[in-house]
């Protein structure tokens, strides 16, 4: 089933200022999408009013073509994990799982047939009879998660489900939810402060911040092309670096004047109504390349060097103090304390307009 917001307001009563505003998305039927943002942008309080938690100050929910604004929540054929397990402690794993087919008082032959199925699934056969006490953090999220299975619903509704877990047990579990979510097909919304959660499970992102949706799109779309400076800033890790200049010339000249830069073709149509003009040049990290492979280079002053295996990520200034963040194979040998010489890929530099924060081109 698809979910559908138009011109979606949120306005608490006592405050003069709306928490959300013109909120606009299609949520397609089997897409697993992420509403991705800061804390206290909004993400939360829009899946509680597709849950039906909340209230709806303005405009339409839709699901497929019902209106939702005054369904109660239990008449949303939804289900939703919440942040904490919230299990029950003195029932067992099975118990759990069946407690809403149980309160519904459906018959004992679906609610075994569907616990059994819900268990299978999430590889908890093993534990339906141990309470929620005898098994790991891991397993207690799967366990609300078969709590929410058994219900069948058309939409799945997860509020950082996997926020309590620790580092290896959040990738894993990352993991299980992709794998389930292709076994089901069910239509997810999924909230998330982390973009890394955000960029390998979403097949589309939402990223919102101060109650408004700044960019939608594949996660692949946002990194490599995105709309404004809040997303450049915020998709990516490390974030890319953000140099202020302007255009003079034709040419991109930041304001310490050390770097200058040619835009290739690609960008030059698009530059030449900012002949003058404040312009943000932005490069991720990975598209510095040591020595002179793209032509110009610059010289950075490296204070600090991560070692995360794979790659290194250099920490470092420009001579007029200018920080920058530069990632390269883990191979490559770096040390703080020392001056290098990097180029950068003109093709991946993208431009924004310093006056609005959006693309050029």
């Amino acid at each position: 089933m698809n979910v559908v917001l138009k011109n979606i307001g949120k306005k608490y009563e006592g405050r003069e200022e709306f928490t959300l505003k013109d909120i606009n998305l299609e949520v397609e039927e089997q897409e697993f999408c992420v509403i991705l943002g800061p804390s206290g942008c909004g993400k939360t309080t829009m899946l509680r009013m597709i849950a039906g938690l909340n209230s709806i100050t303005e405009g339409d929910l839709l699901f497929g073509d019902k209106r939702m604004n005054k369904v109660a929540p239990k008449d949303r054929d939804i289900a939703m994990v919440f942040q904490s397990y919230a299990l029950y402690p003195h029932m067992t794993v099975y118990e759990n799982m069946a407690f809403s087919l149980t309160m519904r008082k459906e018959r004992k032959s679906l609610i075994d047939e569907r616990v059994q199925e819900a268990a299978k699934v999430l590889q908890m056969e093993e534990n339906l009879y141990v309470k929620p006490s005898d098994i790991s953090g891991g397993q207690r999220q799967r366990v609300a998660l078969g709590r929410a299975m058994v219900r069948n619903p058309k939409v799945f509704l997860m509020d950082e489900p996997l926020s309590n877990l620790d580092a290896k047990l959040r990738e894993h579990m990352r993991v299980e939810l992709i794998r389930l979510h292709k076994q089901l097909g069910t239509t997810t919304i999924y909230v998330t402060h982390d973009q890394t959660e955000a960029m390998t499970m979403a097949s589309k992102i939402v990223l919102m911040d101060d109650g408004i949706i700044q960019q939608v799109g594949k996660p692949d779309d946002l990194y490599m092309r995105p709309k404004n400076l809040f997303v450049a800033a915020f998709i990516g890790s490390p974030s890319m670096n953000i140099i202020q200049g302007k255009i003079e010339q034709g040419r991109f000249i930041s304001d310490n004047g050390l770097m200058r830069i040619t835009p290739t073709k690609t960008h030059r149509e698009g530059l030449k109504a900012f002949e003058g003009k404040a312009v943000s040049a932005g490069i991720r990290p990975e598209r510095f390349e040591s020595g002179g492979e793209y032509g110009d280079t610059f010289n950075v002053n490296v204070d600090v060097v991560e070692m995360l295996g794979k790659e290194k990520i250099l920490y470092g200034k420009l001579d007029d103090g200018h920080e920058l963040i530069i990632s390269t194979p883990g191979h490559y040998q770096y040390e703080g304390g020392n001056r290098y010489s990097f180029g950068y890929d003109l093709e991946a530099i993208h431009y924004f307009d310093q006056e609005t924060g959006e693309r050029i081109n």
